[in-house]
């Protein structure tokens, strides 16, 4: 029987997970799975309904009661909560400032988890993150950790918001990122770390193009072990 492939890519927001991840898994043929489009889903829902963010239990409870799916498209992929798109409501600057702090519970974390390495269980799948290379998938084949300054994922991430239509200020975004790195790296449960044996790639100064094709050779290198 063929042994599936699983490929890991974590690092910080805005450092370029997302694009990266889902090109390198359609030129592979992989799954792509978006594992902070689910934390996000989490959050958008979370607030539509003015739960408190800092109860790990009732936020849990409303994962657990709810249904999440992910719908790879040639754009994106596509995220519905209880049957309905969110995919744009999730990456609004009010659920980019509160992602982190519903993420860092345990309790979130663990269902979420148990999601994650079922939809990767048996597949050759790629999936992107922040904990994925040290806590999702520690097995997996091949673990990159992909990180840029935080002026240029500000930049990126300024860009993106003007291009979907959203208000976006890039100084107040400097901050956020900041913020949130210091919030993912710290926080107890599942913190934002490199894997030890992850291979560090700095997009700072790479074309997209140029990261994606990085990967890919680490993982035909891998395939033809």
């Amino acid at each position: 029987m063929k042994k599936t492939v699983n490929v890991a890519i974590d690092g910080p927001a805005g450092a370029g997970k997302s694009s990266v991840a889902k090109k390198v898994a359609e030129r592979l043929r992989f799954l792509y799975i978006d594992t902070g489009a689910m934390y996000r889903a989490l959050t958008y829902a979370a607030i539509k309904k003015n739960l408190d963010l800092h109860d790990g239990e009732a936020l849990a409870d409303l994962l657990s009661e709810s249904e999440l799916s992910l719908v790879p498209s040639p754009e994106q992929t596509v995220v519905y909560w209880d049957g309905s798109e969110v995919t744009d409501d999730i990456r609004t600057n009010r659920v980019n400032a509160q992602v982190s702090l519903v993420s860092s519970h345990q309790a979130v974390r663990e269902a979420m988890v148990g999601r994650q390495q079922a939809l990767a269980a048996g597949k050759d799948a790629v999936l992107e993150g922040r904990d994925i290379g040290t806590h999702v998938l520690p097995q997996a084949d091949v673990k990159v950790f992909l990180t840029a300054s935080v002026e240029e994922r500000a930049r990126r991430r300024h860009l993106e918001q003007q291009e979907k239509g959203f208000p976006s200020h890039f100084e107040q975004l400097k901050q956020e990122i900041a913020k949130r790195d210091e919030l993912d790296s710290t926080r107890t449960h599942s913190p934002l770390k490199k894997a030890e044996d992850a291979t560090v790639i700095d997009t700072t100064a790479m074309g997209m193009d140029e990261v994606i094709t990085a990967i890919y050779l680490l993982v035909k290198e891998k395939l033809a072990q």
